[in-house]
């Protein structure tokens, strides 16, 4: 009896236990959950930039808080409120290395029809929280006239998901053409634009190349050829453009900047950029495709047609600087600002000294020549060294130059130097402009070995001795004995020996690292099913998540990547003529290629294509996934 209840009272104890360790968990939860918002309450817009007339699209109000007393928006401008707000709410907690964070929102949706084309702006919201009004911004939005091309209509807008993004929305406006169908000029061209068509030598001017189309563009190549009397600088522009739409000659054309270049003119007189030649390649809708066909690897619902698109010349007027040219002009043009540093201002003879020019400001920075400095007579002065801290833009090169300039005083005293002028022209104002910096009093003590002898020869001196008579080196002179010669000597020999160990050690080395280097190419070989079934994975959380353009992303890395590691294929050269001939020379079967190849073309235009994306998605993620096991199967075989 005594040992069953102590049996009892043990589990009695036991179940206490549980029950504090549940109550301490459900505390701790509970305390999770209350936790106050530290953040700064703000509100968030959510619009398309740009619509239609006459299309429906959502306006949303995002407040990263939920609790919220009141929401008031203000009066709305060029559009119809069909129905609105309808609310939602987000939680979500972490907790990392002990450390809990947590975030909530809640979003105000408005669905509204765009009435009449210009540009409005978005009426503003304000969230009370807590007794206190924060209000959102007020962005614009541009309405532009019904009209041909851009076939967007009210349930494409109605139907995306609230995370799509806007370039994809906009994508879809596009038509997508049958087989077959002629692609003209008014389909699809590049427009040309200069930002100024009169300028100065050496002044800047931006040329934009922007993209019009009513098609499906998947991919444009053309480069800018090589300009005489002219130096090219091409502006950085986005990995993916963005595209816009924009009503033009009464369509709504699908828009992107493609490429932009600042020009610095070296001559003078009426000068010509050429034509450019782009090669764009426009998807088209096979509509006549055995749906059976397609599912069983027979055939594809669309179909690339390459098209030549020539960007029109341009031609610039180019003047001459006005003349006489300031004897200190420096070549530079734009507008500019100057300082100036000298360190040290006290230093002994034969110590060097170093002045710093700073030359701020925007133009043809990368062109202008150093200012010239005036040091005293005294001073033994050297080249300047220009280091540039400048960035491309609009309007030319954007941020500082730096000038240093290094001068060694050979005799003590105190010595002036004058202000440094920096002349440049300025283009807008049409005249020539002369900065000048401080002005420095230098201190020169007596150095070592003198410095004080008026007899002191000058670098100048030495370099005019040299070429007649060597001069005389001053100094503690070193004598060598006559049996401290090297050849035949332990030391001779010993240098040889290290030598000849240097070399072999290095061959072995380069051995070892072309060894290491197949081996590498065999692991990459081995492991690419592995990295291309991961990336699958990754997809398929992707493909579950709605996400459809992550979800194309990770596809086509998964393909690319698998056959860049299988062949080991790199980067630079991972095309899919390349890829074609590489498995045809592992024996690939042609059906089985053209199978990868057609995944690899579907994935790249799935993000355009019409239709219901979720079971576009599907489709592609079942071919990469069948297309990549058979691939491995033949490889094995071979």
């Amino acid at each position: 009896m005594k040992r069953r209840s102590q049996l009892s009272a043990l589990a009695v104890a036991s179940q206490r236990g549980r029950i504090c360790r549940t109550s301490a968990l459900l505390a701790l939860l509970l305390f999770v959950m209350t936790l106050p918002t530290w953040a700064q309450v703000s509100v968030r817009v959510q619009a398309p930039s740009e619509v239609i007339e006459g299309d429906r699209f959502r306006v949303s109000y995002v407040v990263n808080t939920q609790e919220i007393d009141n929401f008031t928006v203000d009066k709305w401008e060029g559009v119809e409120v069909l129905y609105g707000p309808s609310t939602s709410r987000s939680s979500s907690y972490s907790m990392i290395n002990g450390k809990t964070t947590s975030s909530s929102s809640t979003t105000f949706t408005y669905t509204v029809n765009a009435e009449k084309s210009g540009t409005f702006r978005l009426p503003a919201a304000t969230a009370t929280v807590d007794g206190k009004a924060y209000k959102s911004g007020s962005p614009s939005i541009t309405i532009l006239p019904s009209g041909s091309g851009g076939h967007g209509n009210s349930g494409t807008q109605q139907g995306q998901s609230q995370g799509q993004s806007h370039a994809n929305s906009q994508a879809n406006r596009m038509h997508t053409q049958d087989v077959g169908e002629k692609i003209t000029g008014k389909d699809l061209f590049i427009a040309v634009t200069a930002s100024k068509k009169r300028i100065f030598e050496q002044e800047a001017v931006l040329l934009t190349y922007k993209l019009y189309t009513l098609v499906n563009v998947t991919s444009l190549d053309g480069k800018m050829p090589e300009l005489d009397g002219f130096h090219v600088q091409e502006l950085n522009r986005q990995r993916q453009p963005e595209l816009k739409m924009e009503h033009y000659n009464g369509k709504n054309y699908g828009t992107v900047v493609w490429s932009q270049y600042v020009l610095f003119p070296q001559q003078t007189g009426t000068l010509t950029i050429p034509e450019i030649k782009y090669e764009a390649v426009v998807v088209q809708q096979n509509r006549s495709a055995d749906p059976f066909d397609i599912f069983f690897g027979g055939g594809s619902m669309v179909q690339e047609v390459r098209k030549t698109v020539m960007a029109p010349a341009v031609t610039l007027q180019v003047d001459a600087l006005p003349t006489p040219k300031p004897d200190n002009f420096t070549g530079a043009v734009g507008k500019f600002s100057v300082s100036s540093s000298l360190t040290p201002q006290s230093l002994k003879a034969n110590d060097a000294t170093t002045l710093r020019v700073v030359v701020t400001g925007t133009g043809n920075m990368k062109l202008m020549s150093a200012p010239p400095v005036a040091w005293p007579k005294d001073f033994e002065s050297y080249d300047p060294k220009m280091e540039e801290n400048t960035s491309i833009g609009a309007n030319g090169s954007t941020g500082k130059v730096l000038f240093d300039y290094i001068a060694v005083p050979r005799h003590q005293g105190k010595y002036e130097l004058p202000p440094v002028e920096f002349c440049y022209f300025d283009p807008d104002a049409r005249q020539y402009c002369t900065l000048t910096t401080d002005a420095y009093t230098i201190d020169v003590a007596k150095g070592k070995g003198g410095g004080t002898s008026s007899s002191a020869v000058s670098k100048e001196d030495i370099e005019l001795l040299n070429s007649d008579i060597r001069f005389i080196k001053t100094g503690t002179p070193t004598y060598q004995t006559g049996d401290s010669a090297l050849f035949a000597s332990r030391r001779y020999w010993l240098t040889y020996v290290f030598a000849l160990l240097v070399f072999v050690a290095i061959v072995v080395a380069f051995r070892r690292y072309a060894v290491a280097n197949a081996d590498l190419a065999r692991r990459r070989g081995r492991g690419a099913s592995k990295a291309a079934s991961k990336r699958l994975k990754a997809a398929r959380k992707l493909m579950q998540q709605n996400n459809a353009t992550a979800f194309y992303e990770e596809t086509m890395k998964a393909l690319w990547g698998y056959v860049g590691d299988k062949l080991n294929i790199p980067v630079s050269e991972l095309n899919k003529e390349n890829v074609r001939e590489r498995l045809s020379e592992r024996s690939i079967s042609a059906s089985l290629i053209d199978q990868f190849l057609a995944t690899l073309d579907e994935c790249e235009f799935a993000r355009f294509a019409p239709g219901d994306p979720a079971a576009t998605m599907d489709k592609i993620y079942a071919q990469a996934e069948q297309v990549i096991n058979q691939m491995e199967s033949e490889l094995r075989k071979k």
